[in-house]
């Protein structure tokens, strides 16, 4: 594996600060360290050791071809999870999970393919010459809507090879819904989370902007480093027969 985990960039990203002991989750107790006041303190050591697992299985996923899918649609985690699964052209869901994403493929993708026509209708001009301006605006303003909807999965065919989640308590029905499809499920884990769906449960601050950043750079370089290799797969055919 080179993707390498810092320890002291976990603690200097506020990993370790979990919520207050009265909001614990009992099944937590083995990733705790310590209570600093009225607040968990999180054994980074088991981050790193939980990191060191997950990471290479996310680059096996990614490697075999596969879509990794990242949720994240509290407030404060939506543009940093946007903005890292953009960046490696993996699937994402930072609005509302919307019931069914997953085990509902056919709505979903009937959803998904009036989303494209209506784009493929919208750029071509086709809209623009047959409506007035203002049943455009109202077709553009669905186009929004659909978008914010489904825009970040509209290019995943079928179900994705692995999910990976910023807050495992925002976003339960994301994972009921990856569980039942048997995906596995990487997910950041606060303490007073019950961590029994999560497949790779990599404990940590759920909260902070710095350790969402921090974690995410993890495991956007890991699925990064699949996906290139999978590239290099599909290349090597094509390059012998220019040969």
């Amino acid at each position: 594996m080179s993707v390498k985990v810092d320890i002291r960039a976990l603690l200097e990203a506020g990993v370790h600060f979990g919520h207050k002991t009265s909001r614990w989750h009992p099944k937590m107790a083995p990733y705790i360290h310590s209570k600093r006041q009225d607040s968990h303190i999180i054994d980074l050591t088991k981050t790193v050791e939980a990191l060191n697992v997950a990471l290479p299985e996310l680059t096996k996923i990614a490697a075999s071809g596969k879509k990794v899918l990242f949720v994240g649609t509290k407030k404060q985690a939506k543009d940093v999870v946007r903005q890292a699964a953009e960046k490696i052209d993996q699937p994402y869901v930072t609005e509302r999970w919307i019931g069914g994403m997953l085990t509902n493929s056919q709505t979903i993708t009937q959803q998904i393919k009036k989303l494209k026509n209506l784009e493929k209708r919208m750029s071509t001009g086709d809209l623009e010459k047959r409506y007035s301006k203002l049943e455009v605006q109202r077709y553009q303003e669905e186009i929004d809507l659909l978008n914010q909807r489904y825009g970040g999965i509209k290019d995943l065919m079928g179900k994705p090879g692995a999910m990976v989640v910023v807050d495992a308590a925002v976003d339960t029905n994301a994972i009921h819904e990856a569980k039942t499809l048997g995906v596995p499920v990487f997910a950041v884990v606060d303490t007073n989370v019950n961590p029994s769906d999560v497949d790779y449960v990599i404990p940590g601050n759920d909260d902070a902007i710095k350790s969402i950043s921090l974690l995410l750079d993890y495991f956007t370089a890991a699925v990064a480093e699949g996906a290139g290799s999978a590239k290099k797969a599909d290349e090597k055919p094509a390059n012998k027969e220019e040969k």
